[in-house]
């Protein structure tokens, strides 16, 4: 299973569009592009193994595997990036400002329901990140 994370860069924050075979699944909302700095940048594009994760604090969410000079890069729920995020990334329902959005609980459902079944049978959850490319 291959999900698709198209991102737009801004100076306040990264916003994202992610897909599943050509359907929008939930938006995203991240720190801005600050060269991979940890804790205060969203993370290289790339290709990521998903990996299901549970803690106390988000329940069942998710973590990206091999990311390039980080760790714990986690997709969790958060409406406000600058305020909730360490270089994560958020879905969120809708996008209400550059790194904010809301219903972020509802997204990751969302998410979780949709990766259940490709999990359950040991399929591979690949997240490729890429630049959003402007259409004409």
């Amino acid at each position: 299973m291959v999900l698709v994370l198209n991102r737009t860069y801004f100076p306040e924050g990264t916003q994202g569009v992610l897909e599943w075979n050509g359907t929008i699944v939930c938006y995203t909302i991240e720190l801005p592009w600050l060269g991979n700095q940890r804790r205060i940048s969203c993370i290289p594009e790339g290709e990521y193994i998903l990996q299901k994760r549970f803690s106390p604090k988000f329940k069942w969410h998710f973590l990206l595997l091999e990311v390039p000079g980080r760790a714990l890069i986690l997709i969790h729920p958060a409406n406000d990036a600058k305020l909730e995020l360490l270089g994560c990334i958020a879905p969120v329902t809708k996008h209400t400002g550059i790194g904010k959005g809301s219903a972020s609980k509802k997204a990751l459902l969302k998410l979780k329901a949709l990766t259940k079944v490709a999990f359950k049978q040991n399929e591979k959850v690949i997240l490729k990140i890429q630049f959003k490319k402007e259409t004409l």
